[in-house]
């Protein structure tokens, strides 16, 4: 997909290659998907923007398959959820997302949901000398805040804030996004488990059959932004939700069909 290339400031010309997944929800027929394409890249990092398990059918494997390959995490507000039992009432009073939610939380074990405990609110990278990256979910001040292409930009100053990084990443809209702002690129990698195809601000989402993630690449003082999307078997997502008592499940048949 779309390309951008920001230069930097001086500094040795060494390399980082950091993948960027965000917003998983339980689909590790996704999460598998962009981790074989990973593998065709190469990347040095990879690092989760948060909300791996809840609202898909395979929450448990998606949290072992992050513990298999020791995958950075920061704490989303679906990863929360699973600690916080009145914390989605407050976020959402929609009953087939709030059952969900109440679904995943009863099938994790103890220690998966420590496992959850332990993603980092926000995450400072220096990709190479002079060139920074600030992670979050929603935003550096919020796990549930929207940053989207149209945010006033007096608006994006305040949410976030004073910060020297170059690159901020954060997910939690399920959409792809690179903004130029004053001089910093805004970066969502979109979802790998559930892409919105447009975005919904509270209104049912549809879903399309792609996984979808970002590289940041830094080269010496330049940075380049790629946002990927990959092809998803269709029949095996559907497969997987028919397979699962997730109740929202039977939404995803649907969205699959």
């Amino acid at each position: 997909m779309g390309v951008i290339v920001l230069p930097g400031v001086q500094g040795d010309r060494l390399c980082m290659r950091l993948a960027l997944i965000s917003d998983l929800h339980g689909n590790i027929v996704s999460l598998s998907t962009v981790l074989e394409d990973l593998d065709r890249q190469g990347v040095d990092q990879i690092v989760c923007l948060g909300d791996v398990a809840t609202l898909g059918p395979r929450p448990k494997e998606v949290i072992a398959r992050l513990r298999e390959i020791g995958c950075r995490c920061i704490l989303g507000n679906h990863d929360a959820f699973m600690f916080d039992d009145d914390l989605i009432r407050s976020y959402s009073e929609v009953p087939i997302v709030v059952t969900a939610v109440d679904w995943c939380r009863d099938l994790l074990s103890k220690d998966e949901i420590d496992y959850l405990r332990t993603f980092e609110t926000n995450i400072s990278l220096e990709l190479t000398p002079g060139v920074d990256a600030l992670l979050f979910h929603g935003s550096p001040r919020s796990h549930m805040e929207d940053l989207l292409a149209t945010t006033d930009s007096e608006e994006l100053d305040r949410c976030l804030g004073e910060t020297g990084a170059t690159v901020l990443a954060g997910g939690h809209t399920h959409i792809q996004m690179v903004r130029q702002h004053h001089g910093k690129l805004l970066v969502n990698p979109g979802s790998v488990g559930m892409p919105f195809k447009e975005y919904v601000g509270g209104r049912a989402p549809q879903i399309m059959p792609y996984a979808e993630y970002a590289i940041v690449d830094a080269s010496g003082p330049a940075v380049e932004v790629s946002l990927r999307r990959v092809q998803v078997d269709k029949q095996m997502l559907r497969r997987e939700a028919e397979c699962s008592s997730n109740p929202i499940c039977r939404s995803l048949e649907q969205q699959y069909a």
